[in-house]
């Protein structure tokens, strides 16, 4: 007889202790046995080192889905998936091994897979929330702007961007200089005004000041924040590497390679 033949029952026996388990696990933590059934599988996982194992790695899982607000329907998805599975699992106040079919446990698989990728692999792409440390503000201007200066400087750095920008556009009627610019790309980045903050950043990128490798990096993270990694990558590279922040432009681009 052919071997394959002859392993087939064997691997049908695994996949339906691999159900029977995830229905037990289950419907033990949700308190869904009764008391006698309790006791039976408490003993199991006493006499069964593999089988206490498995139910470890499955309370963990769950735990973390619990700490994972984002991932509510999925976890909704899995368990209906058991709970369909095991709707007739007991009808007795001992527990039985119900034969059901590989097709169902693979459903419930699918969705333990699914979690995993969620939970596990969370996206490698670099986010714009793990760039965007930028330099907190300081102006020293004296003049007839001061009061609004020291409320913009105060509105930047406790990231009330909203009200910065306002102020911002109301000191740069009086004075264009290359410091408040900067500043006021930056707030409107932000709060999502990227293209008006690129706008900003450009005129930066075409000037000499000291403001300008600063923007050319900006306008990468403006990129970044669109997920337009290519783009990032490209306005990156012409970046010079006596920049002051190129340990930063470095990681960036290791993170999008």
């Amino acid at each position: 007889m052919d071997s394959r033949a002859q392993s087939l029952p064997i691997i049908k026996n695994k996949l339906a202790m691999k159900e029977e388990n995830y229905i037990l696990f289950d419907q033990y933590i949700q308190n869904e046995m009764t008391v006698d059934q309790k006791v039976i599988f408490e003993n199991q996982l006493l006499e069964d080192q593999e089988l206490a194992a498995a139910f470890i790695s499955f309370k963990e899982t769950i735990s973390l889905l619990e700490n994972k607000l984002s991932f509510d329907e999925e976890r909704s998805a899995f368990r209906e998936s058991l709970h369909t599975i095991g709707s007739e699992h007991y009808k007795t106040k001992k527990p039985k091994v119900v034969n059901l079919k590989p097709l169902f446990f693979l459903a419930v698989a699918s969705v333990v897979l699914l979690l995993g990728l969620f939970v596990f692999n969370p996206s490698s792409d670099p986010n714009f929330k793990d760039f965007n440390q930028f330099e907190e503000a300081h102006f020293v201007e004296r003049g007839t702007s001061t009061e609004n200066l020291k409320q913009a400087e105060q509105a930047y750095n406790t990231k009330n961007y909203k009200k910065a920008i306002s102020l911002f556009e109301s000191i740069l009627k009086e004075k264009q200089t290359a410091e408040f610019q900067y500043f006021y790309a930056i707030s409107l980045l932000e709060i999502n005004k990227t293209s008006k903050s690129e706008a900003v950043f450009q005129k930066l990128k075409s000037g000499n000041s000291i403001y300008k490798n600063k923007a050319i990096y900006g306008l990468a993270l403006a990129k970044l924040k669109q997920k337009e990694y290519q783009s990032c990558k490209e306005i990156l590279l012409t970046i010079p590497k006596d920049y002051e922040n190129y340990d930063a432009v470095e990681k960036l681009l290791k993170a999008i390679d």
